[in-house]
């Protein structure tokens, strides 16, 4: 009976693993626009849940979270002066196509509110944060009874600031007499954004920024998005470009177009640029853009380790504080990101054989604008205690760990193999 109990939850493991090894990945993004737009584009609040009930005698108690900020501007004005200052070079040498003319007046027309407002929330962003805090509400109404105590903590930037009061609005709208602290302070981004720190309090730890044996985003980029097409459908000759001193050249001008594509849509309903490329083009700019992607963050995982112990740190003492509901902490997407292949969270921390396999995956169209980690702990009245992760509001799997009942873990197990993971990967003196 043991030797079959074995099997089975093996079997169950490898059903986990290949679920999250997503081999129509391609055929996603090629009928799903929205996917093709990466990270750039907005979180699905339509796909929320459903949950899965919890094991028999178990009750949820506290809550751990990091969270993207929601829906912004382009994060750099250089996305919308670069492109204007291009698009307006060649209009002067009178090197545009017709569909180049005609994209640049379309553009001269859109520019200058983002631009002005480059890396600033947009109420999209507002509206997702605070139905999130809804929905983790109405899912948890256990964890916020009463007067219970919230803490939120957010990057100083501007988008996060705002993102936290949304989702605690959300939470508050369920039960007002929460007791909910609001912090953003430039030493709690040693916790929030640990790379971008203060440089005199900023650490480092034992194989950060160790490199994958494979080619640079570049060559990745130039072999499967090449950029000939799209630089012929807007100038009738790309030789102007070479005049302008920006630093990566021909690439930097499609990657910011490529930026502008992907994000607008967090504030612009209309299809202005939506026909800038092909549904071939787009798939393999996501192909490309999803590989710089998991280039950057499964080599800066380990930098998030001051997060991972602030998670561990807080969940551990949250049994002994009744008053405690939820640790929430707002931040960016590539901390996000290299928490989600820190933990392998659905296998996206997983380093496939070749550059080509990466998509399977990893996908950074999971951490759009306004993703979520959620960490939802439950005790029995034995004081065991079980937790799962929800990623985007959908339970997700931890392929290190065996479950206990479907999407359940016990927390005993995620701190051995977190505790491994920041013992093998000790603090080392800046260079």
């Amino acid at each position: 009976m043991k030797n079959v109990l074995t099997l089975f939850w093996a079997f169950l493991l490898a059903a986990f693993t290949l679920q999250a090894q997503q081999y129509d990945v391609l055929d996603q993004v090629r009928s799903d626009s929205r996917k093709a737009r990466g990270m750039e584009g907005p979180h699905r609040l339509e796909q929320m849940g459903p949950l899965t009930k919890a094991p028999k005698g178990y009750k949820p108690f506290y809550i751990t979270h990091y969270g993207r900020h929601g829906s912004r501007y382009a994060w750099n004005s250089d996305t919308y002066k670069i492109i204007h200052k291009v698009l307006a070079a060649a209009d002067e040498k009178g090197v545009l196509t017709p569909y180049g003319q005609a994209f640049r007046e379309k553009y001269e027309a859109f520019y200058m509110e983002p631009w002005i407002n480059a890396g600033d929330l947009v109420p999209l962003g507002f509206e997702q944060h605070q139905t999130i805090g809804e929905f983790v509400y109405a899912s948890f109404p256990e964890v916020f009874k009463k007067d219970r105590q919230v803490f939120a903590v957010s990057s100083t930037a501007q988008r996060c600031i705002v993102s936290m009061g949304a989702f605690n609005l959300g939470l508050k709208s369920g039960n007002p007499q929460l007791r909910i602290t609001l912090k953003s302070t430039h030493d709690g981004m040693c916790i929030i954004a640990p790379p971008s720190a203060p440089r005199q309090l900023r650490k480092h730890f034992e194989g950060e920024k160790a490199e994958v044996d494979w080619e640079s985003a570049p060559d990745f980029i130039q072999r499967v998005a090449p950029l000939g097409s799209l630089l012929d459908k807007l100038f009738t000759s790309q030789d102007f470009l070479e005049d302008f001193n920006f630093e990566g050249g021909k690439l930097e001008f499609v990657s910011e177009l490529y930026e502008l594509y992907c994000g607008y849509h967090n504030y612009e309903p209309q299809p202005l640029f939506d026909d800038l490329l092909t549904e071939d083009e787009r798939v393999a700019a996501w192909e490309a853009n999803n590989y710089s992607s998991f280039r950057y963050d499964i080599t800066s995982r380990y930098s998030v380790i001051p997060l991972l112990q602030d998670i561990l740190a807080k969940a551990e003492s949250a049994p002994l504080d009744p008053s405690r509901a939820a640790d929430l902490r707002f931040g960016h997407d590539y901390i996000l990101e290299a928490l989600v292949t820190l933990l392998n969270v659905n296998g996206m921390g997983t380093i496939p054989g070749s550059p080509e396999e990466v998509k399977y995956w990893f996908r950074n169209f999971d951490i759009p604008m306004a993703a979520t980690l959620l960490f939802v702990f439950y005790q029995n009245r034995k004081g065991d205690i079980l937790f799962k992760v929800l990623l985007n509001e959908q339970e997700a799997t931890l392929p290190a760990l065996t479950p206990v009942s479907g999407p359940y873990y016990r927390w005993s197990d995620f701190q051995a193999f977190a505790n491994a993971i920041i013992a093998a990967h000790p603090e080392v003196p800046a260079k």
